[in-house]
């Protein structure tokens, strides 16, 4: 075998490769730069900039402001523990309630006993705190599952109507205002299913809450 000849083969084949593959380089690396500059840039900045146009409170966060100062978002739950405030339905997330960051998979499964001691607690500070959930036998009512079970995100800032219902009492009482303000408050809260069929009748806790604060202030 010819090594000379072999050797000057492989250089004249790689010299055709070269050849052929530096004018594919510059229309990719073109090419490249292009659709980053549209994808990356110019895409976002349409979108961020038509958002802004047509629904500039969906597209900050749907935040919800008291005056001038932002209290929350109509997107995520919080925290209510006071007697005098409706709660929200309890959150799965951690390290702490309503964690945006940690809404994945946050749930126990139904069979953990964990879960079944968690809302059996939760069942019994909620009777404990609303003692006049009664029948006419002095029984207790049930309670209703979305006061006593987060839901799949851990956020949800909604409760059910039953779940608002169950506690006009209770915040009626510790803020000195008869059943029936409170629950013409529920009424003017309360939110339809979407489109008619998407979801279930749910009252927003945080503006139900904020609207208390208002009615106090307007009638001490």
């Amino acid at each position: 075998m010819n090594l000379s000849k072999s050797g000057q083969a492989a250089t004249v084949e790689l010299d055709a490769v070269v050849e052929t593959e530096a004018p594919i380089f510059g229309p990719a690396l073109r090419l490249f730069i292009l659709l980053s500059v549209i994808t990356g840039i110019a895409y976002p900045l349409a979108l961020t900039g038509l958002a802004q146009l047509l629904m500039p409170d969906k597209a900050n966060g749907s935040l919800v402001t008291r005056g001038d100062q932002v209290v929350g978002t109509e997107l995520v739950g919080q925290a209510f523990s006071g007697e005098n405030y409706f709660w929200s339905r309890p959150s799965a997330t951690g390290p702490t309630a309503y964690n945006a960051a940690a809404s994945s998979g946050s749930n126990l499964g139904p069979s953990n006993p964990a879960l079944h001691s968690a809302v059996a607690k939760r069942v019994a500070n909620l009777r404990a705190a609303n003692p006049a959930q009664v029948d006419a036998s002095g029984a207790a009512l049930p309670v209703p599952v979305d006061l006593v079970t987060a839901s799949a995100s851990g956020l949800d800032p909604h409760i059910s109507i039953a779940g608002a219902n169950y506690q006009i009492a209770r915040v009626a009482r510790s803020r000195g205002l008869s059943e029936s303000q409170v629950q013409a408050l529920v009424a003017q809260h309360s939110e339809s299913a979407q489109l008619g069929f998407l979801g279930e009748p749910r009252v927003h806790v945080l503006r139900l809450n904020l609207a208390l604060d208002e009615l106090v202030s307007v009638n001490p």
